[in-house]
């Protein structure tokens, strides 16, 4: 975690001795910049606290502790919160197309009993999916359709617990089940009949209408003009077949069946031993059961990630003194980043409040947070008085660390507490859970860790031992071995100062890198790096994708991503079969509402997504059946009346129509839209069919159960812009409150902005789309940008020294080495995520990583160099 709290003093001076650089700087006349009366009681209060904790430690030590087992019991509701459901945490919480759905549920109900069709479905509905793939040119040959008709009579003979798919199938009235395919149908079980219907075989259209466009792929087709061509081969080819969905119990009893399926088909697969064809396979059932493999790698990975955080933080904070050492600080660091998510989550799994996945990432950004504070706390308490008793450095250490650790925490919070109001519920889990863990992380780190630091420090004052807790000399012994002076001897103290010895790394900061980056040279390569950066962010930012790929769910070698991979290949050319609603009573009779009706729907036929020689119309069918037999349309007892002719012909129609006494209250039509390649695309025509809808004469409302989906893709930006200008607003008011200089306001401003556009412009270059998942990554953003800036640009104003340069490079050294250590432990907390088996946790990797490498380059690059341009010599 970035430059999360340097230590500074008054909200993050990074220990440079509060009221000293409050008095330089009103010395210098920049008193009146001051807005510190908040952060000035704080500062007293949490002092209070320090010294409470050092003088008393056992019970802030013990409490936390009980706290977090009591609370620890929540994740028995694990099972019972966890939100495995697809549509509900990556769809709109009230998207349009819900309460389109709604309405089609209520007005046209789907019996599968008698009165299946799968063009009619108002949802998904309950199937079991195969898609075959030639080794050859075509799957229209007598081999490859009988491996076909093999894997269908083999699908059939599953039983699970006694019952097959004969039992379960959706059927038409008392008819067998649905066909999975019509090509297969028309075989009639004798695969050498498809090298006799092949000369006859028109594509997309077959003899007497059937409509191929959903059932094979990768066709090629003879020269010709005209709606339908002949087709010559086929190279992939599709397999549907649906089970009952209708009833509570039937949905069900399909579900159970279809999981069992999943478990079975592979077994099943293996002993067809198919030459001919590659099967795939997929269910209704497969991305909820995806969903739920995604937890189960949550655990492996976090407990390396805590391991590397553990061996991290040790060899960080281990000195060559045996004495001053801080490993049991550091270990007990990462402990208290644990507990802080165990207490967290089990208080929300103890509320009821929905566990979605994208919350599994949270214990990796709570433990780099963690840990961050703790080097804060340590940084600290080594420039405090080693001479001063354990209750007054506890005092002191609280007093310069702590408002830096309260203001960026409050931030933090802040930011993720405001994404709560996404509309995607993916993205309120995520918030909730992870803002929570930041107040527990918060106040066990000033408890729990607090309490730990002052029991070392206790141990430390009697000059003991780290890790034998016994006596040693403060001075090496001549007659000792240097080994024994080395692992045995410890205590020692920066005579000059009165404090701890200094790490190395400060004086790298002070002495080498502080100076070349000030070097005139160097500033001018860092002005050309950040226009470079710039320029190239923004760019990116223009090529960013919108929407969530559902294949993307899935763990890496599952079998459900070669499926939608074909699927994409060989069956994206014919997308949603769009309903087009009337959803109120008009008058049909009146000839000039059927011509406004028609008028509406030859603009939607008009669409260039939309193929009209594939538009189905009650209506129109029924035009032509009332020339027939002489029916006036133009009369409506007539026209209600002779609606019976037009189910005889066409008995599908019936479904279409709401016949109530002698009115039609509702009735749809049918339009076929293609070339739906991309998210762009699906946007558009989603836009474009609502907009069409909304401007016709009549009460018209389009729907397809895909457009659960497409919703998304018209809120994930404005979500995004509104999140950002929240939590960004929410970042200046709680930054000009807390930190003691409005300038350091403004810096905090720029760096916010700066480092959004870079990670909105990596993640295209990346390959990472803005979707619910990547969204997040721009509230974290805001949060650690406060943290990257705040501090060293705080530090900068606060220096006393008269020149600018002198100022960054003392900004530098007191700030540097804090900085990298926080970056540096997140990236450690969430390196496993880049290995991990899912797209999820990988992209979140690649998201932190965006923001902690830009932040970090930030802090302890572009701004320090900035700042020099922008404020003059001081002489006092």
């Amino acid at each position: 975690r970035p430059p999360r709290r340097a230590a500074g003093p008054d909200a993050a001076s990074g220990c440079l001795g509060g009221e000293r650089s409050r008095q330089a700087m009103a010395a210098r006349g920049l008193r009146r910049l001051h807005t510190d009366c908040v952060e000035r009681p704080l500062s007293r209060m949490l002092r209070d606290l320090g010294g409470l904790v050092g003088a008393h430690p056992w019970p802030f030590l013990l409490v936390p502790l009980a706290l977090t087992g009591g609370l620890g019991a929540g994740f028995k509701y694990l099972p019972r919160n966890d939100l495995g459901d697809l549509e509900g945490m990556y769809t709109p919480i009230g998207g349009p197309a819900k309460a389109e759905r709604r309405f089609v549920l209520a007005h046209f109900p789907t019996d599968d009993a008698a009165r299946f069709s799968p063009q009619r479905l108002s949802t998904e509905g309950s199937f079991a999916s195969f898609i075959a793939v030639a080794d050859g040119d075509s799957l229209l040959t007598r081999e490859a359709f009988a491996e076909l008709l093999a894997l269908d009579a083999a699908f059939r003979r599953i039983a699970i617990g006694g019952v097959s798919f004969d039992r379960l199938c959706a059927r038409r009235g008392n008819a067998t089940c649905s066909s999975p395919n019509p090509l297969l149908s028309a075989v009639q079980g004798d695969p050498g009949r498809i090298e006799a219907l092949l000369p006859t075989l028109t594509f997309p259209i077959a003899e007497g209408g059937v409509f191929l466009g959903p059932f094979l792929g990768g066709e090629k087709l003879l020269p010709g003009v005209g709606p339908a061509r002949h087709l010559r081969a086929a190279k992939a080819m599709r397999l549907i077949y649906f089970l009952q969905n209708d009833v509570f119990s039937r949905r069900e009893a399909s579900k159970i069946w279809l999981k069992a399926f999943l478990k079975r088909i592979p077994g099943v697969l293996d002993s067809l031993n198919f030459k001919f064809i590659r099967v795939f396979y997929i269910s209704s059932v497969s991305k909820k059961e995806e969903l739920e493999k995604l937890t189960g790698k949550v655990i492996p990975l976090a407990t390396i990630a805590y391991f590397l955080t553990i061996v991290f933080t040790i060899v960080s904070c281990a000195r060559m003194d045996c004495v001053r050492t801080k490993i049991w600080v550091s270990f007990f660091g990462v402990m208290s980043a644990g507990l802080s998510v165990v207490s967290s989550f089990g208080l929300l799994l103890f509320c009821g409040m929905p566990f979605v996945i994208t919350a599994a990432n949270s214990p990796f950004l709570i433990l780099g947070v963690g840990v961050d504070d703790m080097f804060i706390l340590v940084s600290c308490w080594q420039k405090t008085q080693v001479k001063k008793s354990v209750k007054d450095r506890m005092a002191d250490t609280y007093a310069d660390a702590a408002v830096s650790v309260t203001i960026t925490t409050l931030t933090d919070v802040l930011a993720f507490y405001i994404g709560i109001e996404s509309s995607f519920m993916s993205i309120r889990s995520f918030c909730l859970y992870t803002g929570t863990a930041f107040l527990f992380c918060y106040v066990y780190n000033l408890t729990f860790l607090g309490a730990i630091i002052a029991l070392n420090g206790r141990r430390e004052e009697s000059n003991r031992h780290w890790l034998t807790f016994q006596k040693v000399m403060d001075k090496p012994q001549d007659l000792k071995s240097p080994m024994y002076n080395r692992c045995c001897i410890g205590g020692f103290i920066d005579e000059s100062t009165g404090a701890e010895i200094e790490h190395p790394m400060n004086g790298f900061f002070k002495n080498y890198y502080g100076p070349f980056l000030m070097h005139t040279w160097t500033k001018l390569f860092v002005t050309v790096l950040y226009l470079a950066y710039l320029v190239s962010s923004s760019y990116g930012c223009g090529q960013l994708k919108e929407g969530i790929n559902v294949r993307n769910l899935a763990v890496d070698r599952s079998y459900v991503i070669p499926y939608y991979d074909l699927e994409e290949k060989y069956f994206s050319e014919y997308g949603p079969r769009v309903m087009v609603i009337v959803r109120e009573s008009i008058p049909y009779w009146n000839s000039s509402v059927r011509a406004d009706l028609e008028n509406c729907m030859q603009s939607m036929e008009n669409l260039s997504y939309v193929d009209k020689d594939l538009s189905e119309s009650w209506l129109r069918t029924y035009e032509t059946v009332a020339k027939g037999i002489s029916s006036n349309l133009n009369d409506r007892s007539s026209f209600i009346g002779n609606l019976s002719a037009l189910f005889r012909v066409h008995p599908e129609s019936k479904w279409d129509v709401n016949v109530s006494a002698m009115e039609i209250p509702v009735s749809r039509f049918f339009v076929q839209t293609i070339s739906i390649t991309n998210v762009e695309k699906k946007k558009e025509l989603l836009n474009q069919f609502r907009q069409l809808a909304e401007d016709c004469k009549l009460p018209l409302m389009v729907y397809h159960p895909a457009f659960i989906y497409f919703d998304q893709y018209n809120v994930i930006i404005q979500n995004t812009i509104h999140s950002v200008l929240s939590a960004a607003g929410a970042m200046l008011i709680t930054s000009l409150l807390l930190i003691p200089n409005p300038l350091c306001s403004l810096w905090v401003t720029f760096a916010i902005t700066s480092v959004i556009v870079g990670v909105s412009g990596f993640m295209a270059f990346w390959n990472v789309s803005l979707d619910s998942i990547s969204m997040i990554s721009l509230v974290i953003c805001i949060g650690f940008s406060v943290d990257f800036s705040a501090h060293i640009s705080y530090a900068f104003i606060a220096s006393e020294e008269p020149r600018v340069n002198d100022k960054a490079v003392e900004s530098l050294y007191r700030l540097g080495y804090p900085v990298l250590q926080g970056a540096v432990s997140t990236i450690a907390g969430i390196l496993v995520l880049s290995m991990s088996s899912t797209y999820i946790f990988r992209t979140f990797f690649k998201i932190m990583f965006l923001v902690i490498v830009l932040g970090l380059v930030h802090g302890l690059v572009f701004i320090p160099v900035f700042l020099t341009f922008f404020f003059g010599d001081i002489i006092p």
